[in-house]
């Protein structure tokens, strides 16, 4: 990167798709950031920008200005993994939720091969390793699981003490493991576990590396 980007050209870059890394500008901003090192031209019509890894890192330094408050994903069009247990701003179930969560998927696979130095795409990039919570929740969804929400029991994923791990709750057992096969195939290394106190059985997931 020969000199920092200019306030609009990093407006470009915070306001990248959150998974995909996909950027949206004018071509002179588009073609800044690529000269910089932050930013690739796909090769593939439609020729689509994204960033690279050293785009991510920058976007994930946080942005030059506070963001706008959040809003609902079914408003604003950005998706958003879920992680189960939410109670307000859910997407609701249904074709449309089933299309942003496909397309999502579809995306990840594709960062995983633009990122994965050897352009694999069955192990976790960079920014699942990062995400820890959304990936695993995203490759679940993804996978036909149904989150847990008010009054409807599903997985619920949270972040743990460990590096690189997850844990997933569900009360289920035979859907706990269900859940286990469906992280494993989505490149995820996967261990069942038993809560100390309460005995119930949980999974304990980590992003695989090779």
């Amino acid at each position: 990167m020969t000199r920092p980007p200019t306030a609009a050209q990093r407006r470009v870059v915070d306001a990248a798709d959150p998974v995909t890394g996909r950027l949206k500008g004018t071509e002179a901003q588009l073609a800044a950031l690529v000269k910089r090192g932050l930013a690739f031209r796909h090769p593939r019509p439609p020729h689509d920008h994204f960033l690279t890894p050293a785009g991510h890192r920058l976007r994930e330094a946080g942005p030059t200005a506070p963001p706008p408050p959040p809003a609902p994903a079914d408003r604003t069009g950005v998706f958003t993994a879920r992680i189960g247990g939410e109670e307000e701003d859910v997407p609701k179930p249904g074709p449309a939720r089933v299309r942003e969560v496909r397309s999502a998927w579809q995306g990840l696979l594709e960062l995983r091969r633009m990122t994965n130095p050897d352009g694999a795409t069955d192990r976790p990039c960079g920014w699942e390793r990062t995400h820890l919570v959304q990936a695993a929740a995203l490759a679940l969804e993804a996978g036909g699981h149904r989150p847990e929400g008010p009054g409807s029991p599903g997985y619920r994923v949270r972040a743990t003490p460990q590096p690189e791990a997850v844990a997933v709750h569900l009360p289920d057992t035979e859907a706990l493991r269900a859940c286990a096969a469906t992280l494993e195939e989505a490149g995820w290394q996967v261990g069942e576990h038993t809560e100390p106190r309460t005995r119930a059985r949980y999974l304990l997931a980590s992003p695989r590396r090779a």
